[in-house]
């Protein structure tokens, strides 16, 4: 990112409805007359959390009580480049009206693919649509099908709203029910289900999307499927982060940070090298390896959508548990 970029701040503030807070830029200002998420330019003497709160109150008359990062995004324009340090409001006092005269309203974040944007706000968009937390499921072991299929129900009840799939192909080839089980839950509770798979056996079996292995990943040149279909990847260093984006995939995820079980020999990044690499891409990336409920808020503060587990859901006793955990933090 150059150094000459300008540094804006940027609040995600949504209500207890679910809608998210937009406002319209004046005519005469650059990229006039297009919708944004309410912030403007950090100061040299300022923090970002004191350039959010000023911005805001300034703008909206809203008093930040509570915030947190969410991404981090660069984009440059024909005449400028932007870096945008997107946080998310949890908490704020006040009734948010247009103090400067701008127009502002709440919009569905189901809809804001139809709102005329900022084209630097466009990332903003997919990260808001993604949870905080991703969990990864090993496919059913043997003939315990039943005891799989309820494990995972009663983590989506619990607040999964994106789940992975890492199956065996044999289960997909052969066992293709039990993925239309899987869907039917998530359905019920609007959570999107990725198979951890090739693009066409995710197409095949009605899935939202398809994780791509950074096997898979380094042999494409493009994006493998169309907008409506959800796609990640999995990267571990820096050529991979970067492919990553340029093909075009919704978001990543990076690993290992800390030691984990499933891959012990692996050795662990930390989170300073997390941090780094997550830095490097314009898509939401969610932490992965050794990942706890625990961890959560140091994940958002080195640049995480959030995390992503795996044995730290499926080794406990009570896995619903753990996800309930994670939703909470």
């Amino acid at each position: 990112m150059p150094p000459e970029a300008v540094q804006i701040v940027v609040g995600v503030i949504t209500n207890n409805t679910g809608e998210v807070l937009l406002a319209k830029r004046p005519p005469d200002v650059h990229q006039g007359g297009l919708w944004e998420f309410p912030g403007g330019k950090q100061e040299l003497d300022e923090d970002i959390n004191t350039a959010l709160s000023r911005e805001l109150l300034e703008e909206l008359g809203l008093i930040v009580i509570k915030a947190r990062p969410f991404i981090r995004l660069f984009y440059e324009y024909p005449d400028k480049s932007v870096i945008l340090n997107v946080w998310l409001i949890q908490e704020w006092k006040g009734i948010p009206y247009g103090k400067e005269g701008q127009l502002i309203q709440w919009c569905c974040r189901n809809n804001l693919h139809e709102v005329k944007l900022l084209p630097a706000n466009a990332m903003i968009v997919k990260a808001i649509q993604l949870p905080a937390l991703y969990l990864i499921s090993p496919g059913p072991a043997g003939d315990r099908m039943d005891m799989f299929i309820t494990g995972i129900e009663k983590c989506i009840v619990a607040g999964t709203r994106l789940l992975q799939l890492r199956c065996h192909e044999d289960i997909y080839k052969n066992h293709s029910e039990v993925i239309t089980r899987v869907l039917s839950i998530c359905n019920a509770y609007n959570a999107k289900l990725l198979l951890n798979s090739t693009p066409a056996i995710a197409v095949a079996l009605k899935a939202h999307g398809v994780h791509l292995n950074s096997v898979r990943l380094l042999q494409l040149n493009q994006r493998p499927l169309e907008r409506s279909f959800w796609v990640s990847a999995s990267c571990h260093n820096q050529d991979e982060m970067v492919h990553a984006e340029r093909i075009g995939v919704d978001f990543a995820v990076l690993s290992p940070v800390e030691f984990t079980a499933s891959h012990p020999d692996a050795k662990p990044m930390g989170w300073k090298k997390f941090s780094e690499l997550a830095g490097l891409a314009n898509i939401p990336v969610y932490a992965l390896g050794g990942m706890l409920p625990v961890h959560m808020t140091r994940a958002w503060n080195n640049g995480a959508q959030g995390i992503a587990m795996l044995s730290g859901v499926w080794s406990s006793n009570k896995p619903e548990d753990v996800i309930r955990n994670c939703i909470n933090v």
